[in-house]
């Protein structure tokens, strides 16, 4: 059922859901567009509909062939939305879950699209603060680049600064999706550009692995791993596009790339990347103890289960896991000792293919079969080295005179 949106858009179909609001497809004075229209709630909130006329300036103004251009911002009456040129295509999200991880050139020249996006809207001095695969889109018509990939645009700028208000959200609150979220920001810091490079290095630690690098279990455990934990490397990845990632992973702000350098450096390393396969790996399970580990005497199941896919965590009750999952969902910001209450070390590390899960019964076998085997050794050895000294000890006895078996026995005191 059609509807207007302000007096000069028309909105036809739903194209998805999210938690700030329906995305629309609908038409204008100048053709087919995608309108976001934002939940009524938010529309009544006359402190955000002030910062949303404040930042139309600056939102009308950032064209860049991998940014989806916010044509409009519209406010009538309870209606509040953007207007956004309409990409034919599907998002990184829907990509992922259908093949679940892509080729390393195909993850880095998607990438390297999205930083050169990052780098015209922070030298405007617009951060996007979520940056994740739901909001990066495919243009399906535009032409093939390295890998096959389709070229890439980052959707939804300006959305999480609208509705992240300072009374909505005061000092105690954040917003975001966890498993993207840059430690600073989980600490209580305003989001400055580096906050992006981070969430970005996550993506593409995604697209190469399946599965983000702190995500898993509860989303307080997925902020505290972001403080407290230190990614380990993906097996089979090559040293020069894993230390990029780590240096875009870095705790501290400073020592990450800009987003015009990690652009550079990604094309640079697309030519060794070419015919390179997605990497082998499975995917690290929630440690014992933590919300969401797999019970301790779960039994490992011979044949491979369907896999829970393990990415951002919806925040809100009861949503659905599409590719419209909630985002711009405020959480508490932990408090010092919740944040120091996992130990420091290094996150869980990714299993080679078909290894066994640890903690699982077929993980606990192995190390059972591993205790036998070492144990029948070790008696072996014992009982190899007690014959060894038994005819040791008899052959000397037999060659040996009475006197030298005498001279043999302690002497008396």
């Amino acid at each position: 059922m059609a509807r207007k949106i302000g007096s000069r858009y028309t909105a036809h179909q739903i194209l998805g859901r999210g938690s700030v609001g329906t995305v629309w497809l609908g038409e204008g004075p100048d053709g087919p567009v995608a309108i976001k229209l934002l939940r009524e709630d938010l529309a009544s909130d006359q402190e955000l509909v002030g910062r949303f006329v404040q930042e139309r300036t600056a939102l009308l103004g950032l064209d860049h062939p991998h940014v989806v251009t916010v044509r409009d911002l519209v406010v009538d009456g309870n209606d509040l939305a953007l207007v956004m040129d309409l990409v034919r295509g599907t998002d990184l999200r829907t990509r992922l879950d259908r093949e679940r991880r892509l080729a390393p050139e195909a993850a880095v020249a998607i990438v390297a699209d999205v930083a050169d996006g990052l780098a015209a809207a922070h030298a405007e001095g617009v951060v996007h603060r979520d940056v994740k695969p739901e909001n990066i889109l495919l243009d399906m018509e535009g032409p093939l680049g390295p890998g096959g990939a389709h070229p890439a645009l980052l959707t939804d700028f300006g959305v999480a600064k609208l509705i992240d208000s300072p009374r909505r959200t005061r000092a105690t609150k954040i917003i975001g999706t966890p498993d993207y979220l840059a430690p600073e920001m989980v600490e209580g810091l305003p989001p400055r550009a580096s906050v992006d490079i981070y969430a970005l290095a996550t993506v593409l630690y995604e697209l190469l692995a399946g599965f983000t690098p702190f995500g898993g279990g509860h989303p307080g455990a997925v902020l505290r791993r972001h403080v407290t934990e230190t990614v380990v490397p993906l097996p089979g990845i090559p040293e020069e596009l894993w230390q990029l990632l780590v240096q875009c992973l870095a705790k501290a702000p400073a020592s990450r790339l800009r987003a015009s350098e990690l652009a550079a450096r990604l094309r640079e390393q697309l030519p060794s990347l070419a015919g390179l396969p997605p990497l082998d790996v499975d995917e690290p399970y929630a440690e014992q103890g933590e919300p969401g580990a797999a019970p301790e005497d779960e039994p490992e199941p011979e044949e491979p289960r369907e896999r829970v896919r393990r990415g951002a965590v919806p925040l809100v009750r009861g949503s659905a896991p599409d590719s419209n999952r909630d985002t711009h969902t405020s959480m508490r910001v932990p408090a010092p000792d919740e944040l120091a209450g996992g130990a420091l070390g290094t996150a869980r590390a990714p299993r080679a293919a078909g290894a066994p899960r640890p903690g699982s019964a077929r993980h606990r076998s192995a190390a059972r079969r591993r205790r036998i085997g070492i144990g029948a050794a070790a008696a072996v050895l014992v009982a190899a080295a007690g014959v060894g000294t038994w005819a040791a000890t008899t052959g000397d006895d037999a060659d040996a005179t009475p006197q030298d078996t005498k001279n043999s026995a302690p002497e008396s005191p």
